[in-house]
């Protein structure tokens, strides 16, 4: 009897809240309320939760969930940042793949070159030069294209006289399905760049060189700190890509050393679409950077270091722009 009467006692002292069902538990992850609502638009995702962790947060750090003065009473409302964070979480690990219709930067920057800027059409066999001596500016666009005919020309940076710091050939099957698209480094000022048609007077091209203001264009992309595979000298590395991507960034740089290597595009065994042949004097200070167009299916991009072996190049490849799937 004095048994049930210690516990009876007991219930008697605890408050009145006590008997009152409770909303669920709030967890603080990373300054966001973290609630049911949270973990299922994770549980949901097929890639995964932020950073990759993936839906289990069982086996994720300590340190993830925070201290234990983050946790929060039930009747906390969640935030309306927590909707964004759990919108971006279903993105998964998707790196720098942009999409075509609402990136923004990048492609769209490239067509409002072709749209508002003056073509100059050059001539097969002929030379045309744009002449930039601002020192201000860093990053020169370069684009090429065709009406569908096949694109040779040669791209050289002149920087005073019989200084060609950086030299590349181009190959395009077809100019109009895939067009050129390069970033050039101009640092110091007093830079030309210059392009010469080698194919035969039947082949002309349409060329644009604009300064690219570097916040919008193709040069706020380039991460020099970004580590890329090491290619040695004399060796080969392919990677093929999705029939969804519709074009590849390549970025391809030096610890400060020369640059010489062969870019291609291939759409089956040995299928040539693109071919750029690179030369950099210095890989670090003007390192090589373009988006090459992927349509269709099987395509493979092949990155040859043509130096010796005492020459390496770092190389990052990686889907620029992808199809959006609601128009498949």
């Amino acid at each position: 009897m004095k048994i049930y009467g210690s516990a009876l006692l007991a219930l008697c002292a605890l408050p009145a809240s006590a008997f009152v069902q409770q909303g669920p538990k709030a967890l603080k992850i990373k300054g966001h309320l973290a609630t049911n609502s949270y973990f299922d638009a994770l549980n949901s995702s097929p890639q995964g939760g932020p950073e990759g962790q993936g839906a289990d947060f069982a086996g994720a750090p300590r340190d993830y969930y925070g201290s234990p003065g983050d946790y929060v009473g039930g009747q906390d409302v969640m935030n309306t940042d927590l909707s964004a964070l759990a919108a971006s979480s279903k993105m998964g690990n998707t790196g720098s793949i942009q999409n075509p219709r609402n990136m923004g930067v990048g492609m769209q920057h490239v067509q409002d070159i072709w749209d508002t800027s003056a073509q100059v059409k050059v001539q097969g066999g002929s030379l045309r030069t744009w002449s930039f001596e601002s020192p201000r500016i860093e990053f020169v666009q370069v684009l090429m294209k065709t009406d569908g005919r096949p694109l040779n020309a040669n791209v050289e940076l002149w920087q005073g006289p019989d200084n060609n710091p950086q030299k590349m050939g181009v190959y395009i099957e077809d100019g109009n399905v895939r067009p050129f698209s390069a970033i050039i480094a101009t640092p110091r000022g007093s830079n030309t760049v210059a392009i010469r048609n080698t194919a035969h007077l039947e082949f002309p091209l349409d060329a644009c060189v604009e300064a690219d203001n570097g916040s919008a264009g193709l040069g706020a992309m380039i991460d020099v700190d970004k580590i890329g595979r090491t290619i040695q000298g004399g060796a080969v590395y392919t990677t093929p890509f999705d029939s969804t991507v519709e074009s590849i960034s390549v970025l391809l740089k030096t610890d400060g050393r020369p640059l010489n290597a062969r870019i291609e595009l291939l759409q089956g065994p040995n299928n040539n679409k693109q071919v750029m042949e690179i030369y950099t004097e210095d890989g670090m200070e003007r390192p090589f950077f373009a988006v090459i167009g992927s349509p269709g299916t099987g395509n493979v991009v092949r990155i040859v270091n043509t130096a010796t072996v005492e020459f390496p190049l770092s190389a990052s490849i990686e889907p620029f722009s992808v199809a959006d799937p609601s128009q498949w």
